[in-house]
């Protein structure tokens, strides 16, 4: 599962393909409209999803192996709302990586987390990998 190219951008909604950069920002399109547009790094940060990691127990676990375990589990346990209550998300993100740390991982970030896969599953990301890891 690639995820290198693929950022989260403070201030903007939605996740984000990076097509250039430039010394002061980066060109980037949208996943959701397929827009085009500079961003400026003096006014934003950029996340790339590659980078993004879970704490767990004993260490971090990336969030391209939580996004496999989703995908893994998607029939017998389906995401739950990214909004629902903190209970729900707990239970849920528990059953998706038993280790996490209950302490530091807040429900914000499993609802985001949530948020992105669901995206990324209907925007048919996944599926274009898995055919080429098939081939």
């Amino acid at each position: 599962m690639d995820l290198s190219n693929i950022l989260a951008v403070s201030g903007l909604p939605g996740l984000f393909k990076m097509i250039g950069n430039r010394k002061n920002g980066l060109i980037v399109e949208s996943l959701e409209d397929g827009k085009k547009k500079f961003v400026p790094a003096r006014k934003h940060q950029f996340t790339p999803l590659e980078s993004v990691a879970v704490y767990t127990i004993t260490e971090t676990e990336e969030l391209p192996v939580i996004f496999k375990s989703m995908l893994d589990q998607m029939e017998d346990n389906p995401p739950v709302e990214p909004k629902a209550d903190k209970t729900e998300l707990y239970n849920y993100f528990s059953k998706i990586l038993p280790a996490y740390d209950q302490d530091r991982v807040y429900p914000n970030d499993i609802g985001k987390i949530i948020k992105w896969f669901t995206f990324l599953k209907d925007g048919g990301f996944f599926e274009a990998k898995k055919s080429e890891e098939e081939e």
